[in-house]
């Protein structure tokens, strides 16, 4: 039998064994579409017309619902195996630090989504070397905070503070129309997500759960949805 969270707790995601995710407490849910431009490198989010959610319902895990993003069932014909093999380590553990003059960013790879941010104006990976020049600053520090996974994350080297957008508890429905592929759910706002046994995940103020069925590092999103030639993950 599978636990339940915390009652205390008024909004959470639930991952349930081999099935979907329950969300509860009326957490809005929008489409969330990555803007390119004609290199095709990512300029910016767009957000969709909230999607219309009862104040508890179910997320499509699998990848096979005829209703995405809902559940419709049909993980029990296809037998789905949404075994979740995540370790859980804190981010700050699994993360590498990269130490530039003004800014020091972690990146934890296994985490990637390949939303690709990371690359607009310039590589994130070279930019942090620059963050004494003001627009390189800027740059690490924006495209840091709009990775949707949390892989990324610029800290202020002063204080040891992570750099962290303001995000309302609310949950994005990835789409990537320059690929011609859905991405994952991306969870903003720091909002409890529990395993099947009750487990409670390390709250984050970004991630993303996969929705592809695909990933080897459920519940989060391993980038299995794109072909292997365009995922990000070195």
């Amino acid at each position: 039998m599978e636990s339940t969270p915390d009652k205390t707790v008024d909004s959470y995601i639930k991952v349930t064994k081999n099935g979907p995710l329950l969300v509860s407490g009326g957490i809005p849910l929008f489409p969330m579409i990555i803007k390119c431009d004609g290199t095709g490198t990512p300029i910016q989010w767009l957000f969709g017309e909230r999607l219309k959610t009862s104040q508890s319902y179910a997320l499509c895990r699998c990848g096979l619902s005829g209703k995405k993003p809902f559940c419709d069932g049909r993980h029990f014909s296809a037998k789905f195996d949404g075994t979740e093999v995540s370790d859980n380590e804190p981010y700050e553990k699994i993360a590498q630090e990269y130490d530039g003059p003004d800014l020091k960013m972690k990146d934890a790879v296994i985490l990637c989504a390949s939303a690709r941010f990371c690359h607009r104006g310039g590589d994130v990976w070279d930019m942090i070397y620059r963050t004494d020049k003001s627009e390189a600053k800027k740059n690490v520090i924006e495209n840091c905070s709009e990775c949707p996974s949390g892989r990324l994350v610029a800290y202020n080297k002063k204080t040891g503070a992570a750099i962290e957008p303001a995000l309302e508890k609310s949950i994005g429905v990835i789409e990537d129309p320059s690929k011609e592929t859905s991405g994952p759910f991306w969870i903003r706002g720091g909002i409890p997500v529990y395993s099947a046994d009750g487990k409670l995940y390390e709250v984050r103020n970004r991630m993303t759960l996969c929705r592809c069925g695909k990933s080897t590092n459920k519940p989060f999103c391993d980038s299995s949805h794109y072909p292997e030639e365009d995922r990000e993950v070195t």
